[in-house]
């Protein structure tokens, strides 16, 4: 018996097959898309999955500004920040957050299901996206991927 068959394959940086995914989230459930896109960019959808490795995909989301809450979500659910001075704390509700930067919902929520850490932050570098249906990912050419079939 061959006991090397059985050896565990770890990825590494040279190892890992990076692809671009492009992602329509229009009409989706802010949440559902968000934690397909935050599997996507982490790679756990591939067989070699490595949990300490970027061995994820580079994601382009388009059409963030027609991402829908349910609920009374708009008005209810609050984005804290603070400035670092005293009495420097911010809140903005989801409709003022959309009103400023419509992609800003998006990235703050696959951001909050990424790793707290470096990796977390390199991942994070690999997602682009886009308020409507424009690009400027078109060299890479990426493949459409549909997150209904994953949710």
């Amino acid at each position: 018996m061959d006991t090397l068959s059985y050896k565990t394959k770890s990825a590494n940086a040279q190892t890992v097959d990076k692809q671009w995914l492009l992602v329509d989230v229009a009409d989706l459930p802010l949440g559902r898309a968000a934690t397909s896109i935050a599997t996507l960019l982490r790679g756990k959808h591939k067989p070699n999955f490595t949990p300490h490795v970027d061995c994820g995909d580079n994601v382009v989301v388009i059409n963030a500004s027609k991402i829908q809450l349910s609920g009374n979500k708009w008005e209810q659910k609050e984005y804290i920040r603070h400035t670092g001075y005293p009495g420097g704390q911010r809140v903005l509700t989801a409709t003022q957050v959309h009103a400023k930067d419509a992609t800003r919902l998006v990235e703050k929520a696959v951001k909050g299901m990424l790793p707290k850490n470096k990796l977390g932050a390199d991942l994070f570098r690999n997602l682009r996206v886009y308020a409507d249906a424009n690009h400027n990912q078109e060299g890479q050419q990426p493949q459409a991927i549909n997150i209904n079939d994953r949710i």
